[in-house]
């Protein structure tokens, strides 16, 4: 029997806990819920972790409806922070996560500062819970989220309180609606950051022409999918010719080869996100396709192609 190669991976090296996944692939917030309800679909304890979908201090509602409107390529969503709060993610998700093989990570929002910290310290010492996503970067929320991600000062005070607040791995969600992304990684860093995942969704909009109004109830919508990997992509890239902590990649993955192009620019390991709605089984596929991959390339650890695209001319 060939040996397998290693595939293991290490989000939060600075950590004193640390935060080790098995493999680089795991499922981005807002997209498989709690993972409770992608439990009955998919084998989730395969994956490398799950981010569980954006939690805020009280339940949220959302945008008004229509939240979704497929674009060219893409996705645009206006779902806002629908969420059932953080004491019910405690009291009925997390003791659930506990049970788990596979991490979960809980995406952080919140509209004002304190609001952030009061989440991440309800979160402190809860069984289950293995790291924070602080989400600092929501494009379709009328407040917080992005007006923290666009700007390096708040952006490091936002992630400098949170990481007072708890003893878990903090990893930072930054937006790429800004105009200089390696500003806001370093920032972050800087102000004790464990990993960053890099990029949330493009603002963006649709307008019905018959009805002469836009099609999303909320305007504008995060725009997804393959439309804004070579984006993603290059963002990611960048960001690893600055900062030493790892990064995760996320934007249009929808197959091994893209998940390996994110890994050879920079990222430690890959979210998944739109890729899954059509194709609910799309990250066991992509961690299959990394592993044959590597072992056709006679690769023996995931590691070894980390940022091996920036050493290229």
């Amino acid at each position: 029997m060939r040996n397998l190669p290693n595939l293991r991976v290490q989000l939060a090296p600075r950590h004193p806990k640390g935060l080790i996944l098995s493999n680089p692939v795991m499922i981005a917030a807002g997209i498989a819920g709690y993972g409770i309800e992608y439990a009955e679909i998919a084998d989730i304890q395969k994956l490398g972790a799950i981010v569980c979908k954006g939690t805020t201090l009280m339940p949220k509602d959302g945008n008004a409806q229509p939240r979704l409107v497929e674009t060219a390529g893409g996705l645009l969503n206006s779902v806002g922070w629908e969420n059932i709060g953080v004491d019910a993610l405690i009291g009925e998700k997390a003791p659930v996560w506990a049970g788990w093989r596979v991490p979960v990570i809980v995406n952080v929002a919140g509209e004002t500062m304190d609001e952030y910290v009061a989440v991440t310290s309800k979160l402190e010492g809860v069984p289950g819970i293995s790291g924070i996503e602080l989400n600092i970067s929501c494009p379709n929320v009328s407040a917080g989220g992005i007006e923290f991600g666009v700007d390096p000062e708040p952006a490091a005070r936002v992630t400098s309180a949170v990481k007072a607040a708890t003893t878990l791995p903090v990893i930072v969600k930054l937006s790429p609606n800004v105009t200089d992304i390696k500003e806001i990684a370093l920032a972050v860093e800087e102000a004790g950051a464990d990993a960053i995942s890099l990029i949330n969704t493009l603002k963006g909009m649709a307008i019905d022409i018959d009805q002469r109004k836009p099609r999303l109830g909320n305007i504008t919508g995060g725009l997804s999918g393959p439309a804004i990997k070579p984006v993603a992509l290059y963002m990611v890239f960048e960001a690893a010719r600055v900062v030493r902590i790892p990064l995760i990649g996320c934007g249009g993955i929808a197959c091994a080869e893209d998940a390996l192009e994110f890994i050879m620019a920079g990222a430690t390991a890959v979210q998944i996100g739109t890729a899954s709605l059509t194709s609910p089984d799309i990250c066991l596929t992509i961690l299959e396709g990394i592993e044959r991959f590597l072992q056709e390339k006679g690769i023996k650890n995931l590691t070894d192609l980390i940022g091996v695209a920036r050493d290229k001319p």
